[in-house]
């Protein structure tokens, strides 16, 4: 009896085994279209930018970068029949040659390299060629130098069709900026594009019956290990309970917001961002092999559960990708097509910041926020963040402006000035200074300090937010300069000029008075009478006596006549 219940046990575990197995089925990936299914949503980070410049005679600049694969089709219709007066740029660095066909109005210019393999074909008359660079900085530098400014620069992969959206390609920005900057952007399609592109970066699969109420559902991500994605921006929107297994290379980041109805596990650090707070979790298993099944079986133990909702692999030349996963409508992957109306993804992780502003460029004399600083100070401020797990994010800010307090609030851009700082001085933060000077005539003391920042890794860079200062400034009193005239060397010149010819009139006008009343050479004692006439004032100086012994009353006489006797040079002779 024993020997038959132990020949039994095998076959019994046996049996057990091909139950489980049996109720633990894997799926088999396959492409999605457009990046996206009922179950999950897939946006890359590619480099662009987007302002809101036009020239000056009300036309945008737009630049179209077109990246194929070797398996890509060779071809894409651009249809911009709608669009507002543009130049268009399109460049690629595809080595086939890719067929366009075109159309567009009469106020798109489009503009190709000389060398480009693109042919163009349709109902488009405005098609020039020039000798521009396929760099993606050195384009938007060309662009900028031709037409004055750059609206936006847009990166797309395998594109099957572009078409215009009829609405204005501009971007109100909150500090007027026409400065296009290349940054990785969280989302690359703008609004007055409609894109679609045959890019498969994302394979999927589920065994999960339609119209099935599990309890729980399990979410699989599997980075393969050649794959260079290091930060994932995970976003569940499922009501339900959901169970998340996520498989990436070593040094992968998975940022999952708003875990509420979750749990989770990684061979990858986790970040837990909740309302602003940034939660760091270790590793909770180890697996080695990217293989889909092993991947899917060992998720399948280790939360215990018998269906898969989603397994997805991600393959991108990108190194950050945005997920959203979640079916908030519960309807089946077969049910569900991709739409138009597909929300885009959530915000980007922002990484929690702090502004501090100093006196001094030494950074070691903080400003109170209740401090007046004069208004033709110089203050420095140290811009910081918490580190995103493992993973080495720097700081870089674009913009800053300050924002009066009040009831008729003024809106005024701060120029900035980098600090130069070390990272071992600086980690995970930056510097930079403002001069307020720009405040000086300005009525309002109290303001808020507000710059926007990008959080960039391995030179890719995405939006870090924002992060905000109170500051109060005191007018200071400028005695106004005295005035001083300014001469030029022509005025110089005149001046000298004028006194020589000054001097020159006044010599010669000496010389005619010297000779029109000068003393005469030859003076003749005997013709006195004949030269009294002629110089009437010679004799002043000599007196001629009347007699040796002059009477009392002639002497009394003449000193009371003395003056005239002087004087009057007839009447001395009398």
């Amino acid at each position: 009896m024993e020997s038959s219940n132990m020949s039994r046990l095998p076959l019994l575990l046996l049996c057990l085994a091909i139950a489980t197995s049996a109720s633990q089925q894997t799926c088999e990936p396959v492409a999605v279209p457009e990046n996206q299914n009922a179950w999950i949503r897939l946006r890359e980070m590619l480099p662009g930018c987007w302002t809101n410049y036009t020239t000056q005679d009300s036309k945008e600049v737009h630049i179209l970068s077109l990246h194929y694969t070797t398996e890509a089709p060779n071809m894409f219709t651009l249809n911009m029949t709608t669009a507002q007066p543009m130049h268009l740029i399109i460049t690629t660095d595809s080595k086939q040659i890719i067929y366009t066909e075109a159309h567009a109005n009469t106020d798109v210019s489009i503009y190709v390299a000389n060398d480009s393999n693109m042919q163009i074909m349709g109902t488009i008359v405005n098609v020039q060629k020039k000798a521009f660079p396929t760099d993606n900085k050195d384009i938007v530098r060309w662009a900028a130098e031709k037409f004055g400014g750059v609206t936006s620069f847009t990166t797309i992969q395998n594109p099957m069709s572009i078409a215009s959206t009829g609405r204005e390609g501009t971007r109100l920005l909150p500090t007027g900026s026409n400065n296009c900057t290349l940054e990785n952007e969280w989302h690359a399609l703008k609004h007055y594009l409609k894109l679609e592109s045959n890019m498969r970066l994302l394979k999927s699969c589920s065994n999960q019956l339609p119209h099935s109420h599990t309890e729980k559902e399990l979410y699989i991500v599997n980075i393969p290990e050649d794959v260079s994605i290091r930060l994932v921006s995970v976003h569940v929107i499922s009501e339900r309970q959901i169970s998340l297994f996520l498989r990436g290379p070593q040094g992968t980041v998975w940022s999952i917001h708003d875990p509420k109805h979750t749990s989770f596990s990684s061979n990858n650090v986790i970040l837990l961002a909740a309302t602003s707070m940034m939660h760091k979790i270790p590793p909770t298993i180890t697996i080695s092999t990217d293989s889909a099944d092993a991947v899917q079986k060992t998720a399948l133990d280790h939360f215990r559960a018998s269906t898969i909702t989603s397994y997805s692999e991600i393959r991108t030349e990108g190194t950050m990708v945005t997920l959203v996963l979640g079916n908030k409508d519960h309807t089946s992957v077969t049910e569900a097509a991709p739409t138009e109306t597909t929300p885009s993804p959530p915000s980007p992780p922002q990484m929690p910041l702090l502004m501090q502003l100093y006196t001094s460029p030494d950074y070691r004399s903080p400003l109170d926020p209740n401090t007046k600083v004069q208004s033709d100070k110089r203050i420095y401020a140290e811009i910081s963040g918490r580190t995103l797990g493992e993973i080495v994010l720097t700081i870089k800010v674009i913009n800053c402006s300050v924002r009066s307090k009040g009831s008729c609030p003024v809106v005024r851009d701060m120029p900035f000035r980098p600090e130069v700082c070390s990272s071992t001085v600086c980690p995970n933060s930056t510097r930079v200074s403002f001069s307020l000077e720009l405040l000086q005539d300005l009525a309002s003391t109290s303001w808020d300090l507000e710059c926007s920042v990008k959080l960039c890794f391995s030179e890719k860079c995405g939006d870090g937010g924002r992060v905000k200062r109170n500051l109060e400034v005191t007018q200071t009193y400028i005695a106004p300069p005295m005035a001083c005239i300014d001469f030029g060397l022509s005025a110089v010149l005149g001046i000298a000029f004028g006194g020589f010819l000054i001097g020159v009139l006044l010599i010669g006008a000496l010389w005619v008075i010297k000779i029109r009343t000068g003393y005469p050479t030859g003076l003749d004692v005997g013709s006195t009478t004949a030269n009294l006439s002629k110089c009437p004032c010679s004799l002043t100086s000599k007196r001629q006596p009347v007699s040796n012994n002059p009477s009392p009353s002639e002497n009394s006489s003449a000193n009371a006549s003395i003056g005239s006797t002087q004087s009057t040079p007839t009447s001395s002779m009398a």
